[in-house]
């Protein structure tokens, strides 16, 4: 598909889903819940390092659980992805993405890494010495992911620490369960700063067309995975990324994807590009509802999609 095409379906995917409003935004943080609801940007980043953007591709948003992948990948090569497994779970939990029933139940606490109990567990593996060594290593890797330096919303941050309490009790019982590495404060301080960093609809293409290119970020060319670990880390996206609505999402969209409560969607076709979103108003399991339409409408308009590709 030319340069010429491609903007052409960008810019009509946007125009057809920019009228929804349905969804409203989420009140898990008073910050987020302040957010303008009518805002929308979208953008294809292909694996050949062209980016596609339209409408409010670089507002800036939080990151928020959309950075659980990334995180996940960090871990895998830090653990190797089998033993990563073996200690945070990778199937999906069927319940909300903060609740706290799935790790009291598991054996040993273990969820997966998409929701906030294995985000959680995961942070709490990522190398360094202490919490500021985690944080340097975690935000370097982010930002490679991103091709750019991110940077913490100091004022959302400040907001999620003051409220952060069912985060705070899943970290109570993830420790409990023998769950964590390490200190539960430490673990919950990584997972709150890796949420509230500033992101883009354009980011987050370039982000997921990462893991689409096997690990090396195609506008920077860096390689920030090694590529046999974008497997792994797709898996779960595949099966838990959209929290309890996973099973819809793959039935209509066919693509590993990621949601946040911010408003960001990221979406992976392998070998071909990734696609990020960002729309404030969500659906009941906090799934940006345009950034959900837009990748159901992109992945079959670009012939994306896993069960129905067609050649690039």
């Amino acid at each position: 598909m030319s340069e010429t095409e491609v903007r052409r379906v960008l810019a009509g995917v946007h125009a057809e889903v920019l009228p929804v409003a349905a969804g409203e935004t989420s009140t898990v943080y008073p910050t987020l819940a302040a957010a303008d609801p009518d805002r929308f940007g979208l953008s294809l980043a292909t694996t050949g390092g062209e980016v596609f953007d339209v409408g409010e591709a670089f507002a800036g948003f939080a990151l928020m659980s959309a950075a659980k992948p990334f995180t996940f990948a960090l871990v895998c090569a830090h653990l190797g992805a089998d033993r990563a497994r073996r200690e945070l779970g990778v199937n999906a939990t069927g319940e909300a993405f903060n609740a706290v029933a799935p790790v009291l139940e598991a054996p040993g606490g273990r969820t997966n890494p998409m929701v906030n109990a294995g985000a959680i567990a995961t942070c709490s593996r990522l190398p360094g010495a202490d919490v500021e060594a985690q944080w340097t290593h975690l935000l370097a890797g982010l930002s490679a992911f991103a091709g750019r330096e991110l940077h913490l919303d100091a004022e959302l941050y400040a907001d999620v620490t003051a409220t952060n309490f069912r985060n705070t009790e899943i970290a109570g019982a993830l420790a409990g369960k023998g769950a964590l590495a390490g200190d539960p404060s430490d673990a919950l301080e990584l997972y709150s700063r890796q949420s509230c960093l500033d992101v883009t609809a354009h980011d987050l293409a370039v982000m997921a067309s990462t893991l689409a290119d096997g690990g090396m970020n195609p506008v920077t060319r860096q390689q920030v995975i090694a590529p046999e670990l974008c497997w792994p880390v797709l898996a779960v996206m595949a099966t838990a990324g959209m929290y309890e609505h996973s099973g819809e999402w793959l039935y209509d969209v066919g693509l590993p994807g990621k949601s946040g409560i911010g408003g960001g969607v990221l979406t992976v076709s392998p070998g071909k590009a990734g696609l990020g979103s960002f729309s404030p108003r969500l659906d009941a399991a906090g799934n940006s509802v345009r950034g959900v339409l837009a990748a159901t409408r992109l992945a079959a308009e670009l012939g994306l999609g896993l069960f129905g590709s067609r050649p690039a």
